[in-house]
């Protein structure tokens, strides 16, 4: 495409906008997120016909209103079909470019190429044609695929891939599953290959022997205008998957088109940060013996920039062409919710655990439609927070969608009709060609292996620990108070935080706002947890009621040594599994019993005169000893900061944890060991929430409870033993926990824990790159020599002196001897003063103390510039002008010709 066309100028014009807003923290590809239509149709007897195909472009027409349309009224988001392979079609396409078409099925690769790059399209060919002879397998050639560009619009063709179809010959005496997995194979290798040539928008959206994918940036209902294809009658098929895509906070991508290779979803992954880092931790034991001596070709699974839905095909298909069936797939990745549930068959609960024990579910807002080409199934997230109808029809069609209604039916036509609800799926055999109710397909699933037998492996915590909660006092009030100090406790956070928990077995309510500076400004102490602000649910992914959803959530939590998600069999249950990651001290020292010398304890303290690098050195030998120690044989790794002394001085755990959770997965070992985290400075559920989102596998907030237990000797909890006291601030940090999960509309901890759902405020970004990896942090702060100095300061005060008292606080009410407030009592009665006295003498103290006083927030930080003349006042509006521009919006339109420039 020549430079000065519209449709380059506009390409460069979104990739420099898209690379502007990036730079400036405006927008970032990890958050994208999409909402949309998406549905199947499939023949219950399995056997290809026209009239599902065109059912599918029916349904996909019916619901284009869920996709978004550009200005231009023709581009879309992006839209498309998944179908069989219409064998007849493309052996007759061969047969007229002179070439015999071998017995037996062929494949088809649906290939986008660079558009405007001739010799990039020539060198992705060359590549594709090459991996494709390596594996031994027959080309026949290439066919530019027919579409007519005249209906979609001026974006969607501007950003238009080159689209080419690859047409591959099976070879005698191979399978149609081998042929199927090695085409999964040359794809990956291909993919790999491009990336390495450093070459731009080259995609496959499918290479495969029984499934085709048509899609692109268009509206649902340009699919057969652009695609030709799909109006031949030849163009047959048992099944077909749709998507209508509706993105937002996204910029629409040919090559994030759905279907993908396997599945259409509809919603959001909200786990998706944990899922992939928990995914590339598998990695390092995932193999296959149907991936035979490739197995590191398809690896890394899920690929870099990829949606939300992308990735979970990709981990989809993997699962897939490992060896198990999509309905599998399904209940593994987006299970039912299982633990709470008292209805639920007990071979299903077992099955459902035996899940549990192998992958963490991507849990959020999902509705899939898939095909594996073996089986198509439709299904829900365990919410049912996207809707999901089908219909079965008397000629033996299964129509699921969105919405009721996408194809029409007469009802006398109408054999069944229903939903798929929350956490079900439907799906039709098409080998044996049979339709299968959630019932039923569940119960073949559990029938598969004796899982109840395998899931007996699994030991419980509450077995070990029989019913113990309370611990004998370890420090003595001195030593208590020395060591609350160290890690930052206060009165007020006892009496307001601490005390509640225990009292009423709840997380404290407070009212909105924080009018307290931040952390990074503050002159005070503050705990490294108030650098990190809590993620919510934005756009269309809804955060769900804790309170509500109560039996859809669980805390559950496994420790040991995950194996490989594609294995299935009983060493896979051998784990110990806790109802809650929140440990008592009676839990914890049962649970190191248990583990004995599968276990290694790492000190997590400092040396107070170790120089300026002391926290650094601290941190690289934390990361050495557990590195060391799983690859000697620990299942469990322990950090704890008891040994806090006169002359060391606590580690921040949530430094420590970030630092040995991010090195094991960089050193590819996380998955050999849990991560268990005694605490002194744990005291809240924020802190709690915070451990656990940078990869904490269990904790143990220590100093918490000899806190609790130094009050209780006090009498100071009226009535209560001191194992009920602990038992209640337990269930208020496990509730807590379970709320700031909702916030997020996450439902499993599995898939929360190491999925670093913050933000950092005020910690420098190469702190985070380097510890919370993949964590946002829209501006820098201070580092690890910034965080060496608060810690050795408040060390200082706990064992430099006689007597160790602990501050007031002032950080939840104002205190005159406490933390900074913007709304200060006298400033706030100078500011009413002035407004009752109509003074401006009064305001103006008001406005000079409010601009003397501490930095509260960022927008504290920022000043008018002073190196511009100021504007003629006969040049300024008056102020009743002013007042009828800014008028009620049915007020007249102001006269003023605002077009002109204007000094600002």
């Amino acid at each position: 495409m020549p430079k000065n066309t519209p449709g380059r100028r506009f390409i460069e014009e979104w990739r420099a906008n898209a690379a502007r807003l990036q730079a400036e923290g405006l927008y970032d590809p990890a958050h994208e997120h999409d909402s949309c239509g998406v549905g199947l149709v499939a023949a219950i007897d399995g056997k290809p016909r026209r009239a599902v195909v065109e059912a599918g472009i029916a349904a996909l027409k019916a619901v284009w209103h869920r996709g978004a349309v550009d200005a231009d009224g023709k581009t879309g988001d992006g839209a498309g079909i998944h179908v069989q392979v219409p064998q007849d079609f493309f052996k007759e396409h061969i047969a007229r470019t002179g070439h015999e078409p071998r017995p037996g099925r062929l494949a088809v690769g649906m290939v986008f190429l660079p558009k405007t790059d001739f010799a990039g399209q020539e060198r992705c060919r060359s590549i594709v044609e090459t991996e494709i002879l390596n594996f031994g397998y027959a080309i026949y050639g290439w066919r530019q695929v027919p579409v007519d560009v005249a209906f979609i619009g001026e974006k969607a063709n501007a950003t238009r891939p080159e689209i080419e179809q690859i047409m591959i010959a099976s070879n005698p005496g191979v399978s149609e599953e081998q042929f199927e997995r090695d085409l999964f194979i040359i794809r990956r290798r291909i993919e790999k290959r491009v990336l390495d040539e450093h070459i731009n928008d080259f995609y496959i959206c499918s290479l495969s022997c029984r499934s085709v994918v048509y899609k692109g940036l268009f509206l649902a209902e340009q699919l057969t205008a652009f695609y030709p294809d799909l109006l031949d009658e030849r163009f047959v098929s048992s099944y077909a998957v749709f998507h209508q895509r509706y993105s937002t906070n996204t910029f629409p991508n040919w090559r994030l088109a759905q279907p993908f290779r396997m599945l259409s979803h509809n919603g959001e992954i909200n786990t998706l940060r944990g899922n992939t880092n928990w995914m590339k931790s598998h990695e390092t034991r995932m193999t296959a013996d149907a991936f035979g001596e490739y197995g590191e070709d398809i690896k890394p699974v899920i690929q870099s920039g990829s949606s939300d839905s992308a990735a979970l095909d990709a981990v989809f298909e993997v699962m897939v062409q490992g060896g198990r069936s999509a309905p599998m797939v399904k209940s593994m990745l987006i299970p039912d919710s299982w633990s709470n549930k008292a209805t639920m068959p007990q071979s299903h609960k077992d099955f459902y655990s035996y899940c549990n024990c192998v992958m963490e579910p991507w849990d959020g807002p999902a509705a899939v439609a898939a095909s594996d080409g073996r089986w198509a199934i439709a299904g829900m997230d365990r919410n049912g927070l996207r809707p999901l109808r089908f219909i079965i029809t008397s000629d033996g069609l299964l129509i699921v969608g969105s919405e009721s209604g996408m194809v029409p039916v007469k009802e006398s036509e109408v054999v069944e009709k229903g939903r798929v609800g929350p956490g079900q799926m439907i799906g039709v055999d098409l080998e044996k060609g049979r339709f299968y109710h959630d019932r039923e397909l569940k119960d073949t699933l559990a029938a598969r292996h004796p899982y109840g037998a395998w899931v007996r492996n699994i030991t419980e915590l509450d077995s070990l620990i029989k019913g113990k909660t309370g611990t004998r006092p370890e420090f003595s009030r001195d030593e208590l108070r020395r060591r609350q100090r160290a890690v930052g406790y206060t009165l007020e956070e006892l009496e307001l935080i601490l005390h509640p928990m225990v009292e009423d077995s709840k997380e404290p309510v407070g009212s909105m706002g924080d009018d307290t500076p931040l952390a990074v400004l503050s002159d005070r102490h503050r705990g490294l947890h108030h650098f990190f602000r809590q993620n919510f649910s934005q756009v269309t992914n809804p955060p769900i009621d804790s309170l509500r959803e109560k039996h859809q959530m669980s805390l559950k939590t496994r420790l040991g040594n995950l194996g490989n998600i594609l294995d299935e069999d009983p060493s896979q249950t051998r784990l110990l599994q806790l109802e809650s990651p929140v440990l008592t001290s009676a839990a914890f020292e049962a649970m190191r019993a248990y583990m004995g010398a599968d276990a290694v304890d790492i000190d997590c303290t400092l040396p107070i005169d170790g120089g300026e690098n002391a926290l650094r050195d601290a941190l690289v030998r934390i990361n050495r000893e557990a590195e060391d120690a799983v690859r000697e044989g620990c299942v469990h790794v322990i950090l704890s900061d008891k040994d806090v002394s006169a002359g060391r001085a606590p580690i921040p755990m949530i430094l420590a944890t970030g630092g040995v959770h991010t090195h094991l997965t960089r050193q590819q070992l996380r998955t050999f060991t849990s991560l268990n985290v005694r605490s002194a400075e744990c005291l809240d559920v924020h802190y709690f929430s915070v451990l656990i989102g940078v990869g904490a596998t269990t904790v143990n907030a220590y100093l918490a409870e000899e806190t609790i237990a130094e009050r209780h000797r006090r009498v100071l909890f009226d009535g209560l033993s001191l194992n009920e006291c602990i038992r209640r601030y337990k269930k208020a940090a496990d509730e807590g926990i379970l709320k700031v999960m909702s916030k997020m509309g996450i439902s499993v901890l599995s898939s929360y824990r190491g999925g670093y759902n913050f933000e950092a405020v005020g910690l420098s970004r190469s702190l985070v790159a380097e510890f919370f990896p993949g964590m946002t942090s829209r501006i820098s702060g201070i580092g690890l020599s910034g965080i060496q100095r608060k810690v050795l300061e408040i060390h200082e005060r706990a064992y430099g002196e006689d007597t160790v008292a602990l501050p007031v606080g002032g950080l939840y009410r104002f205190r005159r001897s406490g933390e900074v407030h913007a709304l200060e009592g006298e400033l706030i009665h100078t500011l009413q003063a002035a407004v009752a006295s109509d003074s401006y003498a009064t305001y103006k103290k008001f406005s000079e103390a409010t601009r003397r006083a501490q930095p509260i927030s960022l927008r504290d930080l920022l000043d008018f510039k002073q190196d511009r003349a100021p504007v003629p006042l006969e040049e300024v509006e008056s102020i009743t002008e002013i007042r009828k521009c800014l008028g009620a919006a049915t007020a007249p339109r102001c006269n003023k010709d605002w077009s002109a420039p204007r000094p600002f």
